[in-house]
């Protein structure tokens, strides 16, 4: 069998998640998308946003970081 560089490519079905939040805390995230658009001049919606801020959260967590054994999927 040939060794490949790229090993095999994760899971990337997407999952649904429904969530309740807190009026505030849309109000936030509301802002930061306005915040996004003008740094970057793209729309973007907030279902789009918030997974990857969650993914950068979790990978800036060191002590989640070395409780999973440095992997975040």
């Amino acid at each position: 069998m040939v060794q490949l560089k790229l090993g095999k490519l994760p899971d990337r079905t997407p999952v649904k998640l429904a969530i309740t939040i807190t009026p505030d805390l849309q109000n936030a995230l509301q802002a930061y998308a306005a915040l996004y658009t003008a740094e970057y001049g793209i729309e973007e919606p907030l279902t789009e946003l918030i997974p990857a801020m969650l993914a950068a959260f979790l990978e800036s967590d060191r002590n989640f970081s070395r409780a999973r054994g440095g992997r975040i999927g």
